[in-house]
Parts: C-alpha cells; structure tokens; sequence
C-alpha cells in the first residue's frame, strides 16, 4: 500500500500544482455561493492536505479542542504553491520512511469528548488523497465560474484541447 500512496501523490501533486498556481489572487475572497469557501479557503486547504498523510504517520489522533485549528497565512500564489510544497515533501519522505504495519493502527480525529472519526493510519491516508481530488475538483468549478482556464486533470480540459 505504501507504494501505492506514494504513486498514487506524486501522480496527483501535477495536476493539483497546475490547479493551484491558477487561482487568481485578485479573487482569493470569491465564493460562488454564501455557504462556499472562499477561493483562498479552499486552495489553502487542498495545499495542507498532504500534511495530513504525515499526521497519520506520527499522531495518534487530532484533537481539534487542544489544538485549535489556524490556517496558514496566504498571500499570494507562491505562499499556496509553497505551502502545497512543503507538505507534500512531508507526506512522501513519511511514506518513503514509513513500514506496511505502520499502516494499521487505529487513529481518531476528535473535538475534546466527542469523536469526529476513527479510522486506521492507511485509511486516513487513503481519506487524505480522496480529499485532495475532491476539493481539486471543486476548486476547478471555482475556475470555471471565474473564467479561468481548467487544467487538465486525468484527460484534456475544454480549455487544453486543441
């Protein structure tokens, strides 16, 4: 499994550094929707998803009462692309390092008392990817809505098509 994830990252780190490096920065408080993320919200968040691979591999659990949540500080397009980066150099020397039984353990996302989620460490990984192409996804309708090319992502965009 552990060559699997670490295939299966470097495989969508391309499109989603494509996909990252097209949110415009002039737009960064849009949303399409009162109920969306913010366009800066939503990229930020898909550039630290990787970190949580490295989660998986050394916590047991998060605890979102001890440790509250703080988004990383953006300011522009090379703040994303570097936070993506980073975490995603994280994630994959935590794999390259990591052993198949690391993989079982139990861990638990949880706010104070109440548990969010319990799962094993290769089954928040495999969540940790699945989030990864889900929000990319999102954020390519942000793109679309906004008149920005979409980059490819597992075959030609309407807007890569010759």
């Amino acid at each position: 499994m552990i060559e699997e994830f670490l295939s299966e990252l470097e495989q969508e780190a391309v499109t989603t550094r494509k996909m990252l490096g097209r949110v415009p920065e002039d737009k960064y408080d849009w949303k399409p929707h009162e109920k969306s993320m913010s366009i800066k919200t939503l990229s930020g968040h898909i550039a630290e998803l990787p970190s949580w691979v490295t989660l998986a591999l050394t916590t047991s659990e998060l605890d979102f009462a001890a440790s509250p949540y703080r988004p990383p500080v953006i300011n522009g397009t090379a703040d994303l692309l570097k936070l993506f980066e980073n975490s995603l150099k994280s994630a994959l020397s935590g794999l390259r390092a990591a052993k198949e039984e690391d993989l079982l353990p139990q861990w638990t996302l949880r706010e104070g008392e109440k548990v969010l989620a319990v799962m094993t460490n290769g089954g928040l990984i495999r969540h940790s990817i699945s989030q990864i192409i889900h929000h990319r996804a999102q954020l390519g309708v942000y793109l679309r809505l906004l008149n920005v090319p979409v980059p490819a992502s597992y075959g030609p965009s309407a807007d890569e098509m010759s």
